[in-house]
């Protein structure tokens, strides 16, 4: 589901995993049509690496 909201609300993705600064710039990059290319790549990313973490963490707790 969040990979959905990523390509069509970019910014929505960053407040959704706790970063709230990235989502306000994300914002500002989306609001003009050439960035929003940039900013649903940045949060397909972002998304990634919050998901890799989460499973770094979970594996670390489980030791």
């Amino acid at each position: 589901m969040r990979l959905i909201i990523a390509i069509l609300l970019p910014f929505l993705v960053f407040f959704t995993i706790g970063r709230p600064i990235a989502g306000i710039i994300c914002l500002i990059l989306q609001i003009t049509l050439i960035g929003w290319l940039p900013a649903a790549i940045w949060a397909v990313y972002a998304l990634g690496q919050y998901n890799t973490d989460r499973k770094i963490e979970d594996a670390l707790r489980r030791r």
